[in-house]
C-alpha cells in the first residue's frame, strides 16, 4: 500500500493547461502550468480554432518538466484523470487523424441549418414552444457548419468527438469519455448519461450520425491505461490508470464542495457560471438541460455567462493599454490593478448597469450586451467595476430560476476562477446576492475536484462526501454588507431585470440592420 497517494490531474482550460499531482488532504504537492501561445487561431472575425495536437504536445511538455522536477514522487501515483474545456469537436478520419482544426467553443459562426428535420418533429417541437431554441441550438452544431462550408472535410470524418475524447484516445490509444464531459452540442440524452439513438426527437436537432459518436463511461470508470509510449516519452511509470471524471465546470463544482442543492458554486472563468447539484434532474430554464455531474447520481443545473471574464481581458485590451508597462514593473496582470481600484467606486458603480449578453443564449437568441446609466461622474474605473457587477447580476439572475426549478433557496455560495482570487470581487458578488460567499484553500479548483473524484473511484475513500470533507477546505468567508446588498437589490430589480424586456425589439432591430447592410 502506497502511504501517501497521488493522483496526476490533467486540467486543460480555456487559456493554459495544469499538470499537478495532488494528495489526499487536497494538496498541490507539484503542479506545472503552461499559457497557451496562441490561446486560439482566428483566420476569419468570430472563429477560434486550434490544432487538436497543439493541446497534446503541451501535455508532453508539462509532463516531462513535471517528472523531471518532482521525479521522487512519481513511484506515489495511483492514477489519473483529465478534464477539459466543453463544447470544442474534433473531426477524425478513419486512422482518427484530426481532418481540421478543432473549432472551439469560443467560436461564433452560425451554420445556415438549412437540412430538413422531419415535419412530426419540427411540429413537436413547434407545439411545445421550442421552435426558436432548436432553430438556434442547430445554427450553433458545428457538424451543420461543416456541412454547408467543408462538405469534402465532413465527407472525410469517420468520428466526432469533443476535445476532451481525442485527447483520452492520445493518452490511452481508446477512444472513448466520460458522459459528464458531454456539455455542448451533441446528441447526448442528459437524464441517462448516454447518447440518444439514431432518429430520436432530440439527436435529429445535432445532425451527428451515431456511428460518429464515441463510447460514452460513466464518472469513476476507467478510460484505459497510459500508452507505454507516452510513459516512455515523458519518463512516467507505465499502467498508469486514467480515471473518468467530467469537464471542467462539472469538476471545479467537486472542488468547492457544492454537491448539495443549499450550495451555489459560482466560476468566475473566460466563461462565467453559477451551478447548483441535484440528485434530481431539474432543468435550470426553460429548454436548458441540467448536465450530468463528475459524481454518479448528481446534475449539474448551470446557468453561463457565455464570454463571463473575458470580458474583463476585452476591457483591458481596449482600455488599459497603458497599464501593461506599470503592470509589468509589478508583476501582476492589469485586472488585478484595476481590482485595486474597486474600492473608489462606491456599489452600484454610481447609477451605471451592464447586461453581459456578450453572446445569444437559448432563451435570448438576438439579445446584445448594453450599458445604461451614463453621465459625467463616470470613469474607466466605473466601466470596469459595472462588467464586473453585470456579470454578477446575469448569476444572480440564472439563480433565481434555477431555485424556481428545484422549489428550494440556496443558503451560501462557494467561489472559484480568476475572478475569486480578488477580496474585492468576492465581496460585490456577497452584496449582489445577498448570501455569504466562501473560498477554499486553492484556486485550481477545477484540478482539486478531478482528484476527489479519482480517489473516490479508486476507493481512497468510501463516498464523495468523505472526499469533499478530507480534500476541500473552506479557507475565508466574505459576508453581505446590509448597506450594499440594499443598494444591489435596488438596482437588480429596478433596472437590470427591465433591461432586456425594455431592449428587445432593439435587439431585433440591431439583427436586422446586421443582416441588411452586412
Amino acid at each position: 500500500m502506497i502511504k501517501n497517494p497521488l493522483i496526476l490531474t490533467i486540467d486543460f482550460g480555456t487559456q493554459s493547461l495544469r499538470t499537478s499531482l495532488i494528495d489526499k488532504n487536497g494538496n498541490i504537492v507539484a503542479i506545472v502550468k503552461k499559457p497557451y501561445q496562441p490561446v486560439y487561431i482566428s483566420l476569419e472575425k468570430g472563429f477560434a480554432e486550434q490544432d487538436p495536437d497543439f493541446y497534446y504536445n503541451y501535455l508532453i511538455i508539462c509532463l516531462k518538466q513535471l517528472v523531471q522536477e518532482h521525479r521522487e514522487k512519481l513511484d506515489q501515483i495511483i492514477g489519473s484523470t483529465i478534464t477539459t474545456f466543453r463544447d470544442s469537436s474534433v473531426q477524425l478520419d478513419k486512422d482518427y487523424k484530426p481532418v481540421r482544426k478543432c473549432i472551439l467553443w469560443l467560436d461564433q459562426r452560425m451554420a445556415k441549418a438549412s437540412e430538413k428535420i422531419p415535419l412530426l418533429h419540427r411540429l413537436a417541437f413547434w407545439i411545445v414552444g421550442m421552435r426558436n431554441t432548436i432553430e438556434l441550438n442547430r445554427k450553433r452544431t458545428i457538424a451543420h457548419w461543416l456541412k454547408e462550408n467543408e462538405p469534402e472535410n465532413w465527407k472525410r470524418t469517420e468520428k466526432y468527438v469533443n476535445i476532451s475524447s481525442y485527447l483520452t484516445y492520445k493518452i490511452t490509444g481508446n477512444l472513448c469519455d466520460s458522459a459528464a464531459g458531454m456539455a455542448g452540442h451533441y446528441p447526448i440524452n442528459f437524464p441517462k448519461g448516454e447518447w440518444y439513438k439514431e432518429g430520436a426527437l432530440k439527436s435529429r436537432i445535432f445532425g451527428i450520425p451515431s456511428r460518429m459518436l464515441c463510447e460514452l463511461k460513466k464518472p469513476g470508470e476507467m478510460l484505459g491505461t497510459f500508452l507505454d509510449s507516452l510513459a516512455e516519452e515523458c519518463g512516467l511509470p507505465k499502467g498508469i490508470k486514467l480515471i473518468a471524471s467530467g469537464s471542467d465546470k462539472a469538476c471545479e463544482t467537486v472542488g468547492l464542495g457544492a454537491l448539495s442543492r443549499d450550495v451555489g458554486a459560482i466560476s468566475y472563468g473566460t466563461a462565467s457560471s453559477i451551478e447548483v447539484s441535484n440528485t434530481h434532474y431539474y432543468e435550470p430554464e426553460k429548454f436548458l438541460p441540467a448536465y450530468p455531474a463528475a459524481v454518479p447520481g448528481y446534475y449539474n443545473m448551470e446557468v453561463q455567462v457565455y464570454r463571463g471574464y473575458w470580458m474583463l481581458t476585452w476591457f483591458s485590451k481596449e482600455f488599459a493599454s497603458e497599464l501593461v508597462d506599470e503592470a509589468k514593473i509589478q508583476s501582476l496582470a492589469v485586472e488585478e490593478l484595476l481590482n485595486a481600484k474597486l474600492s473608489e467606486i462606491a456599489p452600484g458603480s454610481d447609477g451605471l448597469v451592464l447586461q453581459p449578453y456578450w453572446g445569444p443564449s437559448l432563451s435570448r437568441p438576438l439579445s446584445k450586451g448594453s450599458i445604461v446609466g451614463f453621465s459625467e461622474v463616470h470613469t474607466r474605473e466605473h466601466l470596469y467595476r459595472a462588467i464586473l457587477e453585470g456579470i454578477a447580476y446575469a448569476l444572480r439572475e440564472g439563480l433565481d430560476d434555477i431555485e424556481k426549478s428545484q422549489h428550494h433557496k440556496i443558503k451560501k455560495l462557494m467561489i472559484s476562477g480568476g475572478g475569486s482570487q480578488s477580496s474585492a470581487i468576492c465581496q460585490i458578488t456577497a452584496d449582489i446576492f445577498g448570501l455569504p460567499v466562501s473560498r477554499v484553500q486553492t484556486y485550481e479548483t477545477t484540478s482539486l475536484g478531478a482528484a476527489i473524484c479519482s480517489f473516490v473511484a479508486l476507493k481512497e475513500f468510501s463516498s464523495v462526501e468523505e472526499g469533499i470533507e478530507k480534500m476541500s477546505h473552506e479557507q475565508m468567508t466574505f459576508e453581505p454588507n446590509p448597506v450594499a446588498h440594499q443598494q444591489y437589490e435596488y438596482l437588480y430589480k429596478k433596472v437590470y431585470l427591465k433591461m432586456y424586456p425594455q431592449l428587445k425589439n432593439v435587439y431585433k432591430d440591431l439583427y436586422h440592420f446586421g443582416k441588411k447592410f452586412k
